[in-house]
């Protein structure tokens, strides 16, 4: 059986090619070059059967401005927030370090920190054996029993935690206030018992899991260089 040769292209109808098109959504997803052939009407046609083509474009394109300067918008916030907090961070260390005696030292930390990094109590929570348990007569310290700090922190150096209820343990009097907090365990060495800088806040959100630490870590650290110094000068 011989085959019919012919010059005659294939023809479509546009009912064809649209029933091919509505089986085959992805086809321009898969050959988006295809769009560079289209010429899109300009208008609607008076039966409006026709869809104006340039009006969607410039509706997405709208759109996906709209999502550009929205994107942009939070990154510039979420920077200006950030160098905010660092700038707080640096003051803060700047003052711990004009501390002229060990108990000016810790009144830095649990009194004047509270209104620099916009908190409402830091606590320093010191762990010493249950047999032991002294009276200091420091304000913002507070003694724990051995094993709390683990507790606390579940052996994390930072503990961040949102929508909760302040402990007595940890803020005294002003555990009402608390209904979010930062712990951050402090790694002083030597001989020195388990401690943890305690920050709470009135305002739920301001400290969530999953937020950025590394300014806090820091501020940690330096603190951690602080108390060995004082410490060695004992």
């Amino acid at each position: 059986m011989s085959n019919i040769m012919t010059d005659e292209p294939s023809h479509f109808t546009d009912d064809e090619i649209l029933s091919w098109l509505k089986a085959n959504p992805k086809f321009l997803t898969r050959n988006p070059d295809a769009v560079e052939f289209l010429v899109p009407p300009t208008r609607k046609d008076n039966d409006k059967k026709v869809a104006d083509f340039q009006s969607y474009m410039i509706k997405r394109l709208k759109d996906d401005r709209e999502d550009v300067i929205q994107s942009a918008r939070e990154i510039v916030e979420n920077s200006r927030a950030n160098m905010n907090n660092q700038t707080r961070i640096h003051n803060a260390i700047l003052l711990l370090l004009e501390a002229t005696s060990f108990q000016d030292f810790i009144h830095t930390m649990t009194m004047d920190f509270a209104a620099m990094l916009d908190v409402d109590i830091i606590s320093l929570v010191i762990e010493i054996d249950a047999g032991a348990i002294p009276q200091i007569d420091m304000n913002g310290v507070r003694v724990v029993g051995p094993g709390t700090v683990d507790l606390l922190t579940r052996k994390q150096h930072i503990v961040l935690e949102q929508a909760i209820s302040g402990l007595d343990e940890l803020y005294g009097g002003g555990a009402g206030l608390v209904k979010s907090q930062a712990l951050m365990r402090l790694k002083i060495g030597g001989d020195t018992p388990a401690a943890v800088l305690a920050f709470g806040s009135r305002n739920p959100e301001m400290f969530t899991p999953g937020m950025g630490t590394e300014q806090i870590s820091f501020l940690g650290s330096v603190i951690e260089r602080c108390f060995r110094l004082w410490l060695n000068q004992g």
